[in-house]
């Protein structure tokens, strides 16, 4: 009997393309809230969200993925999810779900092409890619910096 590694990622959409989270990042999927705009924020943080009485930064996954724009509305979710640093929000299109993938499946990012250092590999289904992000990567320490300044303003 051989033992296989698996690990549970959280599967989202965003246009047509279905992204990944491990689990073990993920805290919930919430409706789109209104957001609230943040004094000279990074360029892919979209604002704030007063989540259960905590303030949490909403990142655009979609600027950093060179996709095009999208007005937030209800049908919108967002991911909530915990960086080495901070909870975060991701703004999404669509939940689709938890997969339980067998690691041997996993392809690295050097084996597709990706101009993004934030994706960190993917896992090749019967029906597409699910490519894995890495939320490590999303901000830069300049990044980080603006957001930390932006956020003590509000305080």
């Amino acid at each position: 009997m051989t033992m296989t590694e698996v690990v549970n990622l959280v599967v989202f959409l965003i246009e047509d393309q279905r992204y990944a989270l491990p689990l073990a990042n993920v805290l919930r999927v919430i409706s789109a809230t209104e957001i609230t705009k943040l004094p000279n924020p990074p360029i892919c943080v979209l604002g704030i969200i007063n989540f259960q009485g905590e303030v949490i930064p909403v990142l655009n996954l979609r600027k950093r993925l060179n996709l095009p724009e999208k007005e937030i509305n209800a049908k919108h979710h967002f991911l909530l999810a915990l960086t080495a640093k901070r909870k975060v929000a991701l703004f999404i299109d669509a939940p689709q779900g938890l997969i339980e993938i067998d690691l041997s499946l996993f392809v690295d990012s050097d084996q597709f092409p990706s101009d993004t250092e934030e994706i960190h590999g993917g896992i090749k289904l019967d029906d597409g890619l699910v490519l894995i992000y890495n939320l490590e990567k999303f901000l830069s320490p300049n990044d980080e910096l603006c957001l930390d300044a932006a956020l003590r303003q509000i305080k």
